[in-house]
């Protein structure tokens, strides 16, 4: 049971972190520079821990930038506005990025005329079938060897959509729960304690009212543990803030 713990919460908290720091915060944002051989070290560090759920950072950058620009509206790509449910909005969101993924929709300048990282090589092994079915075997192979019972079994799904669910909570939590500090135009929320346990991604209102700040956390109450780390890193000199 220990082992099942701790493989769990590892892979959310670790792909957790590299979504929120290489896919939204340098992928869509650049809020911090940083040397291109870190930024490869980081884009395979993102592509390991996703495995099965792996989002091409190209795509989610271009993605996400237009979910600023046409925030709540019908043109946002995941907006829960026009959706029943979570699933729906899900659905929705990963028929865009598939076509997105596999560089054949990218859109107009307007989204893609700021930096996006791209690693073709690594980008293709990553979103491929043939390595998503791998990952997941891996998962279901430790799930075999270590769990003490079927009932811990329900835990695989998670684990095969790991980026994608972690992302359609923040979008689907952070745009209908929770509290405003700034009037953005849109239903924009900063939703707490989840935006604490969600390592900042979850104070939506904050960062939709300053898109290019670091830290999502505005108020004394609000704690943003990926800015923390990405404070880290900067003494490291491994990125530079901007």
């Amino acid at each position: 049971m220990i082992a099942i713990l701790i493989f769990f919460f590892s892979h959310w908290f670790l792909s957790l972190f590299f979504h929120s720091f290489f896919l939204h915060r340098f992928s869509s944002h650049q809020m911090y520079t940083v040397s291109k051989n870190w930024e490869r070290v980081i884009y395979f560090c993102t592509w390991f821990v996703q495995g099965s759920s792996f989002l091409v950072p190209k795509a989610y950058g271009v993605m996400h930038r237009m979910h600023h620009v046409y925030s709540d509206t019908e043109k946002d790509p995941h907006s829960p506005l026009f959706y029943k449910d979570v699933w729906r909005m899900m659905l929705h969101t990963a028929r865009i990025f598939h076509g997105f993924g596999s560089g054949k929709q990218l859109p107009g300048a307007q989204f893609t005329q700021e930096y996006l990282p791209s690693w073709r090589k690594l980008d293709n092994i990553g979103h491929s079938p043939v390595t998503r079915l791998f990952f997941g075997a891996l998962y279901v192979t430790f799930y075999i060897v270590f769990a003490p019972s079927l009932l811990w079994f329900l835990l695989l799904p998670v684990h095969f959509i790991m980026g994608p669910l972690q992302g359609a909570i923040v979008n689907w939590c952070g745009h209908k729960y929770g509290y405003c500090n700034f009037n953005n135009g849109d239903q924009s929320k900063n939703t707490s304690p989840w935006g604490i346990l969600l390592m900042g991604e979850l104070f939506q209102n904050n960062h939709h009212h300053a898109k290019n700040n670091a830290n999502f956390a505005q108020k004394w109450f609000e704690f943003d543990l990926t800015y923390i780390i990405m404070r880290g890193l900067h003494s490291l000199n491994i990125i530079k803030l901007s």
